[in-house]
């Protein structure tokens, strides 16, 4: 299935978007999760975590979901392919930890967090609340960095569909010069005669 020029384009830019999204929000939660971790202030350490919960509520999942959705759509409708260029099946495969470590472990851990602070507790380990978002932002920092370079070259699969592919073109060119050869010399054999 290959997407035709509009929609290829469309998909791309809500890919994009939902990306940097993605990657904004996380900087957000770093951000709100150090104000948390580095303050003595209770009410700051509400507030950031409440603002954490809203975000990862509210947010993280449908742009983790938008993201892994509109990569997938671009990978199988352009000629990238899901599992032919090493670069965009380790952003899949990275992409997909992420939202299962979004959707399992960063929002419970947020959720917990904020229960812990609207009871008037204190953070058991405040660590907990910002390792989730940092490891979350150098994953989308090295897939943004591999979506620019490129690297690694084709997967086995796409070394042997790339392989196919020419040999069908070889295969169709030699056709193409053939019946080109034999209208020439019909050509040829009317006019000698």
């Amino acid at each position: 299935m290959k997407l035709r020029r509009p929609a290829r384009r469309a998909t791309l830019v809500v890919h994009v978007a939902a990306s940097a999204g993605w990657l904004g929000l996380t900087l957000g939660l770093v951000a709100l999760a150090a104000a948390a971790i580095t303050t003595d202030s209770a009410p700051t350490i509400e507030a950031s975590v409440r603002s954490m919960k809203v975000f990862t509520d509210w947010l993280v999942l449908p742009l983790a979901f938008l993201t892994l959705l509109s990569g997938v759509l671009l990978s199988l409708g352009t000629p990238w392919g899901l599992a032919q260029h090493r670069w965009v099946y380790t952003k899949f495969w990275l992409t997909l930890v992420t939202v299962t470590a979004s959707t399992f472990a960063l929002r419970p851990g947020v959720n917990d967090a904020a229960a812990t602070v609207s009871a008037g507790e204190q953070l058991a380990d405040s660590t907990d609340l910002i390792a989730g978002p940092i490891v979350s932002m150098s994953a989308y920092l090295f897939m943004m960095v591999i979506s620019v370079l490129k690297p690694w070259g084709l997967t086995r699969r796409g070394r042997r569909l790339r392989a196919a592919h020419h040999t069908d073109q070889k295969q169709l060119g030699q056709k193409q010069r053939a019946s080109t050869h034999k209208k020439v010399d019909a050509e040829v054999m009317r006019q000698t005669a």
